[in-house]
């Protein structure tokens, strides 16, 4: 079985992501586990070893990125957001 291992920093954190093949062109990426790390709770799949370690890498960069700020709408007299 042919096994490919790409090393990822994203956001500053240090990633170990292992990707196998499952099948014709179809391979699984999934975090390696390292004592103390986290783990992906579910595999993503590519049609490359490089695409599926992208598709992993992707998630964990939104997963572990700064919160989004959505803009809220401002607040009125009473203290209670305004809708228009």
């Amino acid at each position: 079985m042919s096994v490919h291992t790409f090393e990822e920093t994203i956001n500053g954190r240090e990633f170990l992501i292992e990707v196998s093949a499952v099948g014709s062109n179809r391979w699984r990426a999934h975090l390696v586990r390292v004592p103390g790390g986290s783990t992906a709770l579910m595999p993503f799949y590519g049609a490359t070893p490089q695409e599926a370690a992208q598709q992993l890498s992707s998630w964990l960069a939104r997963a572990h990125g700064a919160p989004s700020q959505s803009p809220r709408a401002p607040l009125d007299a009473s203290g209670s957001h305004s809708v228009a």
